[in-house]
């Protein structure tokens, strides 16, 4: 990866996503977009007994429909983060790396949050940090439509291309999960999986080096 490269927010983002985090020179996380629904802005996709299993951040909705990122307030009529939290403990709690970054983890499932696009930031930036990853983080100024100057991946990196099968930045190097025997290798996975099954080694598996 040669090229600065944009990402929007993400909530425990995919494998790709946290590839360019590690492989770009430089990241710029889209400020300026309106919110867009059933996107990793506020989901991610751990796998569970069952399968894939979608955790989804529920979000007050604008009255007119847009609302700028920034602003998208959290909604905390329903207990979100506790579910979440009990979902991803009853998926990892048998991996080999989950006890190590438990302690890092679980208060963001515990403490109230405001805004997503703050909640998204703290999250990654520690996430980045147990990863032992160190981009270059910044924000844009405005939003362009088709920006020239980056390798734009705002849309690409979505739910909705790695149903259909839509090539990624990289194509993802198997790895050990909890139900391997079970579902065989699942990709595109939120990097909790990676982080939780290869702990140290997950650098290299995002890498490939």
């Amino acid at each position: 990866m040669t090229h600065a490269v944009l990402l929007s927010t993400a909530y425990c983002g995919p494998l790709p996503y946290f590839s360019l985090l590690a492989g770009a020179p430089q990241v710029y996380i889209e400020k300026h977009e309106n919110f867009i629904k059933q996107t990793y802005r506020n989901r991610c996709v751990i796998l569970g007994a069952n399968g894939p299993l979608p955790l989804v951040i529920p979000v007050e909705k604008g009255r007119a429909g847009k609302v700028k990122i920034t602003d998208l307030r959290i909604a905390d009529q329903t207990p979100w983060q506790r579910n979440h939290w009990r979902s991803i403990f009853s998926a990892y709690n048998s991996s080999p790396f989950f006890e190590y970054y438990e302690e890092e983890l679980r208060p963001f499932f515990e403490k109230k949050q405001k805004f997503l696009f703050d909640f998204n930031m703290e999250l990654t930036e520690t996430l980045l940090g147990l990863l032992e990853i160190a981009p270059i983080i910044n924000f844009t100024e405005d939003f362009e439509q088709l920006p020239v100057a980056f390798a734009n991946f705002r849309q690409s990196i979505s739910p909705k291309a790695a149903a259909e099968g839509s090539a990624y930045p990289f194509p993802e190097t198997p790895y050990t999960q909890v139900f391997s025997e079970k579902f065989g290798f699942v990709p595109q996975l939120s990097i909790l999986d990676l982080l939780f099954n290869e702990g140290p080694n997950s650098r290299s598996v995002l890498t490939g080096r």
